[in-house]
C-alpha cells in the first residue's frame, strides 16, 4: 500500500476525500504522474477484516462498524413509517468492498439524458463507452475463454482487457434459478446473455465484480498494484471536519485545504491544485454542508457561516426501492435449508476452500431480469434481483423454510429525497429521506410489479414446485393493498445518487457543472454517484467507476 506520510505538512496537489468506488481510481490515475502529490482519506480502516473478501461476507459486513457508517433513514412515511438502514462503505473500497458486486451500466438512455439535461455530450453513451471500457477486465476475452458468439459477436466493441477491474461469471447456479428464468421467459421476458450493451432488457445470470471466487473491490484493482508510488499517500482513520477556504483572485471562495480529525488529533492539510469530494451520495453532500457550501437556511439553522449558497446540496436524493416477495417451494435446494445447519455449513465452508465455488463465492442476487411494468413502455423500468434464499433484511438469519425471493425495483423513481446535516458536528450523522413511494406513479409501478412477480411464478415452468406467496400475500390484489404490502416489506438496494447532481450554468439546483466542478468555488469537485442527474437502469457501482474514469482525464488536462 502507498506510504502513510501522515507526518508530512508540505502541500499536496490533490487531495482526495473518500477512498471508496470513485476515491481510489482517482487516486491511481491522478498520482500516475510522478510530479503531482496525492492525499487520499478514508474515514475507515483499512480493508483487513476477512470477510470483506469472501463474496457472502457481505452479510457480515453491513451493519457492521468495522466497515460501514451504520446510517438509517428517517420515518418513511411510503413505508408505513418505518425506518430503513443504510449500508454506506466505511473501509478502504468503500462500498464496493461490501456491496453485491453486480456489474451493471445501465441503459444508453441513462446517459443521453444526462448529456441533455447538462449540455455536455461527454456524458452521452457513446462518449461514455470508452470510460467504461478503460478498465475492464472481462473474462469473455480472456485468452482460451469461449468466443463470443451470435448476438456477442461485437463484444469487444463493448467490452475491454486488460484494465484494472475484474468481471468474471458466477461461480455455481441453481435449479430454483434456472426455472425461474425459464418462468420468465414464458412470461414474455427474452433471454439476455450481456445486460452492459446499452440495452439491458431480459433475463440472465449477473456478471460480478470477483477474481478467481474473491470479492475485487477497487482497493484491491486500483491501490494494490501503485503500492509502491512514493507521491501517493494513504490515510486511514481519517475523518473530514471541514474544508478550508480563501477568498480567490476572482472573488469567488477557493477550497485551499481541509480540517481533520485523526488519531484523536486535528490535522489541516493543504492543496495546491483542487480537493475532490469522492465521499458518496451522503457523505459529500454533509461535507459540503459542514463547511458553508448549501442551502443558507439549513447551514444557518445549525450554527454553520455561510461560505456560498448551494440550494441543491442534498437535495435531489433518488434510489431503488426493492420488493422483496418471499414464495416458499418443495423439492428444490436453497440456501435456506442448505445452511441450515451444521454439517451443510461445513459442507458450503469446505467447498469453498477446495474450489472458491458453492454459496460462499455467490454474490446477494445472481439472477437478473429487467422488463417493463407496462408493455406500453418504451424501456425496461424494472429490475429483478432473484435469490436461492429469503431473509427479513439483509444481515438478519436465513429463514428455515426452502423459498426464494424475487426482489424487483423500479428503475427510474420519480420520487426525490434529502440528505440534511442535524448539527455542526462532523460525527453526528445527516438526516437521510429517500422519501420512497412519495408520488403516485411510483406507487402504481409497485403495485404493477408485484402483479408481474406473481404472473412470471405463475408459469409452468416453476410449477413443480409448488410455490406459496409468503410475503407480501396473494389474498391482497387492489392497488392499495399491494401498495401498503410494498410499503411493509419494501427495502433500499443501497444506490443512492443525485444529492451532488451536475446541470446546466441556469439550473439553480445544480451542485456542479458538467465537468463536476462545485459552483461558485474555485479548487472543489465532487466526483460520486451524488452528481448523477437521474439514477441509472441498474446498479450504480460501475457507473461511479466511469465517472471517476471521466473526471481524471479532465483534471489531467486542466479542464
Amino acid at each position: 500500500m502507498p506510504r502513510d506520510g501522515s507526518g508530512e505538512r508540505e502541500p499536496f496537489d490533490f487531495i482526495i476525500v473518500g477512498a471508496g468506488t470513485a476515491g481510489c481510481l482517482l487516486a491511481n490515475r491522478l498520482s500516475g504522474n510522478p510530479a503531482r502529490r496525492v492525499l487520499l482519506l478514508e474515514a475507515g480502516p483499512r480493508d483487513t477484516y476477512p470477510w470483506i473478501h469472501i463474496p457472502v461476507g457481505y452479510l457480515y459486513c453491513i451493519g457492521n462498524p468495522r466497515t460501514d457508517w451504520l446510517y438509517q433513514t428517517e420515518a418513511e412515511p411510503g413505508l408505513n413509517g418505518r425506518r430503513l438502514r443504510y449500508p454506506r462503505g466505511k473501509t478502504l473500497g468503500g462500498c464496493s468492498s461490501i456491496n453485491g458486486m453486480i456489474y451493471m451500466r445501465g441503459q444508453a438512455r441513462d446517459y443521453d439524458g444526462w448529456a441533455a439535461e447538462t449540455g455536455e455530450d461527454a456524458w452521452s453513451w457513446a462518449n461514455c463507452l470508452p470510460d467504461f471500457k478503460a478498465h475492464e477486465d472481462h473474462y469473455r476475452l480472456d485468452d482460451g475463454a469461449d468466443p463470443p458468439t451470435g448476438d456477442n459477436s461485437r463484444f469487444s466493441d463493448l467490452h475491454g482487457h486488460g484494465g484494472e477491474w475484474r468481471i468474471e461469471k458466477q461461480r455455481l447456479k441453481w435449479d430454483i434459478l434456472e426455472s425461474f428464468a425459464e418462468a420468465a421467459v414464458q412470461a414474455g421476458v427474452p433471454r439476455s446473455a450481456d445486460f452492459n450493451t446499452g440495452d439491458n432488457e431480459g433475463v440472465g445470470y449477473f456478471e460480478v465484480n470477483q477474481r478467481s471466487g474473491w470479492r475485487w473491490s477497487t482497493s484491491k484493482a486500483f491501490l494494490r498494484p501503485i503500492r509502491e508510488r512514493t507521491n501517493l499517500n494513504v490515510w486511514t482513520q481519517a475523518q473530514v471536519e471541514r474544508l478550508l477556504f480563501v477568498s480567490g483572485e476572482d472573488g469567488r471562495p477557493r477550497c485551499n485545504g481541509l480540517r481533520l480529525l485523526r488519531d484523536g488529533e486535528a490535522i489541516e492539510v493543504m492543496a495546491r491544485r483542487e480537493v475532490i469530494l469522492c465521499a458518496g451520495a451522503i457523505g459529500s453532500p454533509q461535507i459540503l454542508q459542514l463547511s458553508g457550501v448549501g442551502p443558507a437556511p439549513l447551514l444557518t439553522a445549525n450554527g454553520i457561516d455561510v461560505v456560498h449558497e448551494l440550494p441543491g446540496v442534498g437535495e435531489n436524493l433518488q434510489d431503488h426501492l426493492q420488493i422483496r416477495a418471499v414464495f416458499k417451494i418443495d423439492g428444490a435446494r436453497t440456501l435456506n435449508t442448505l445452511a441450515g445447519n451444521v454439517v451443510g455449513k461445513a459442507r458450503i465452508g469446505l467447498e469453498y476452500l477446495l474450489r472458491r465455488s458453492g454459496p460462499m463465492s455467490m454474490a446477494p442476487s445472481q439472477l437478473g431480469a429487467f422488463t417493463r411494468s407496462d408493455p406500453g413502455l418504451s424501456h425496461p423500468n424494472l429490475e429483478y434481483h432473484v435469490q436461492p434464499l429469503s431473509l427479513e433484511a439483509f444481515g438478519e438469519p436465513l429463514h428455515a423454510f426452502p423459498a426464494f425471493t424475487a426482489s424487483v425495483c423500479n428503475l427510474n423513481p420519480t420520487s426525490r429525497g434529502s440528505v440534511r446535516i442535524r448539527s455542526n458536528q462532523a460525527g453526528d450523522a445527516p438526516a437521510i429521506a429517500p422519501n420512497y413511494l412519495s408520488t403516485e406513479e411510483d406507487r402504481k409501478v409497485a403495485a404493477d410489479s408485484l402483479r408481474q412477480v406473481r404472473a412470471i411464478v405463475g408459469q409452468p415452468a416453476l410449477a413443480r414446485y409448488r410455490p406459496v406467496e409468503w410475503k407480501p400475500g396473494a389474498a391482497f390484489q387492489s392497488d392499495e393493498e399491494l401498495t401498503r404490502l410494498a410499503g411493509d416489506i419494501a427495502s433500499t438496494i443501497f444506490h443512492p445518487v443525485g444529492t451532488t447532481r451536475m446541470g446546466r450554468a441556469d439550473d439553480a439546483l445544480a451542485v456542479v457543472d458538467p465537468h463536476l466542478r462545485v459552483r461558485g468555488v474555485a479548487g472543489l469537485r465532487v466526483v460520486d454517484a451524488g452528481v448523477m442527474p437521474a439514477i441509472t437502469s441498474g446498479n450504480t457501482n460501475s457507473p461511479t467507476l466511469m465517472i471517476a474514469e471521466k473526471t481524471a482525464g479532465w483534471i489531467a488536462r486542466g479542464e
